[in-house]
């Protein structure tokens, strides 16, 4: 099947007379199931495309044209057929600016008028080469078209590939153990699909319709639903933020993201449990729906000399445990902000990659040579600072008894701040100073917070 244009779709109908009858009746049918639909068509039958395309734009109802007779059958139609999708998309764009190949049809239509040329009869008459010499290979293809002689192959049109299974419940699911068999079962289906494309998947979204609840149930606790007599102290059902009330139920939505594509029913409903148990829909539920977005398998080779790494799958589980244990906002890899704030970083979804070889030899080349870095405290030491005229002259700590003495040297200070425009705004001057203790002279990074007013030593140069 093809789509030729907005009204126009095209059907191959070689080898389905043995299936659906004679062509006629094919066509009749169609015709019937169109009006069934509402659709106001017209369908035509012929031996090549284009001209099925012109019979169908030029006469009503059904219309089969046998082979041999294309000509004989398009000439009483006009010539403004050859044109009929440029000219109703110049209808649809109105007072938009027409593009240059909607102004060059207008100018062949006018040529043919001009000429006296009404219909696809008198435009299969003229000579070829007369015709060619003043239109040019153009002016030759809308005469093959008119005399039903154009030859070309259908472009069938692609569906996109949507992975999605989902089921509706007649009773409403309040127990995780038959939720997961029903997930069990969509997860099964998508990865056939998927497998039988040679897909992977690296993202899938749950989503749950809810029952709106008119009265509590005991066993809807385990959705985190109050029971009954919390509900009679005026307790209300707390629902979590992936809500979205429409008519008489609610939506609720989880994304599943992977670190690699992966293609194993087993692991997601394993993720899906952990982080249902994690993040309860808190209602019965009445339907599910599965969606998975395809992806290229990952390809990818082990080293001779590089240790060996855990399999993705098996990592992904063991992190998924962890986070429903500590939390989500702790499980994961750093990812540094684009912020001038100390620590400025957040947690990310852990995927395990090697480093290039670029990268391996600079680290190693930093390795041999001599590098001052700052070793800090977690957290930073509260410190009592003595200044005289502004200027820093001793620091002590008393929670370590060893950072503290007089300011023999100090560089700075260097004033950062951001956030201004949130609550978690900031504003800090830092100092390098160089203390005299006891023992010897040691060097510290200490910190003003302007807004809170304390004084802290962040660190110790190594």
């Amino acid at each position: 099947m093809e789509d030729v244009a907005a009204d126009t779709a095209l059907v191959d109908l070689k080898g389905m007379e043995s299936l659906f009858g004679s062509l006629p009746k094919i066509a009749h049918n169609l015709f019937r199931g169109a009006a069934d639909l509402g659709l106001d068509g017209n369908v035509a039958v012929a031996s090549n495309p284009d001209t099925a395309v012109l019979a169908a734009r030029g006469f009503g109802g059904v219309t089969v044209i046998p082979p041999g007779q294309e000509a004989e059958s398009l000439g009483s139609l006009p010539v403004e057929v050859l044109f009929g999708d440029r000219i109703e998309g110049k209808k649809q764009e109105g007072k938009q600016k027409e593009g240059e190949r909607g102004k060059k049809s207008e100018c062949l239509l006018a040529t043919l008028e001009r000429w006296g040329i009404c219909d696809l009869r008198s435009l299969a008459e003229l000579p070829e080469i007369a015709l060619s010499e003043r239109l040019g290979q153009e002016g030759l293809r809308l005469q093959q078209l008119a005399r039903g002689a154009a030859s070309r192959t259908l472009v069938p049109v692609e569906a996109p590939a949507v992975f999605e299974e989902a089921i509706e419940l007649e009773y409403p699911i309040v127990l995780l153990e038959p939720l997961a068999f029903l997930l069990n079962r969509l997860l099964e289906q998508v990865c056939a699909r998927l497998a039988a494309r040679a897909l992977n998947t690296q993202e899938l979204r749950l989503t749950l319709a809810l029952q709106n609840l008119t009265g509590v149930d005991p066993q809807l606790e385990t959705f985190g639903i109050p029971s009954e007599s919390d509900a009679s102290q005026g307790v209300q059902p707390r629902l979590p933020a992936q809500y979205f009330v429409s008519g008489r139920q609610s939506k609720f939505c989880r994304t599943l993201r992977l670190p690699l594509p992966m293609l194993d029913p087993k692991l997601f409903l394993k993720l899906l449990q952990l982080d249902l148990n994690t993040h309860p829909p808190g209602a019965p539920i009445m339907k599910i729906h599965l969606t998975a977005e395809p992806a290229r398998p990952r390809s990818a080779q082990g080293g001779l000399f590089l240790p060996p790494s855990p399999e993705p799958e098996k990592l992904e589980l063991t992190l998924a445990r962890i986070a429903g244990l500590v939390g989500e906002a702790r499980v994961g890899s750093l990812e540094l902000l684009d912020t001038y704030r100390a620590d400025g970083f957040r947690m990310r979804g852990f995927t395990p990659e090697g480093l290039p070889e670029t990268t391996r030899r600079e680290a190693a080349a930093e390795e041999k040579s001599a590098v001052t870095a700052l070793r800090r405290f977690r957290p930073p030491l509260r410190a009592t600072v003595t200044l005289e005229n502004g200027e820093l002259v001793r620091v002590v700590c008393s929670k370590k008894k060893e950072v503290q003495g007089n300011v023999l040297w100090k560089a700075g200070p260097w004033r950062s701040s951001g956030d201004w425009w949130e609550r978690g705004a900031w504003a800090r001057d830092e100092w390098d100073i160089a203390l005299q203790n006891a023992d010897s002279v040691a060097l510290y990074r200490l910190v003003h917070d302007l807004l809170g007013g304390s004084w802290f030593v962040e660190g110790t140069y190594d």
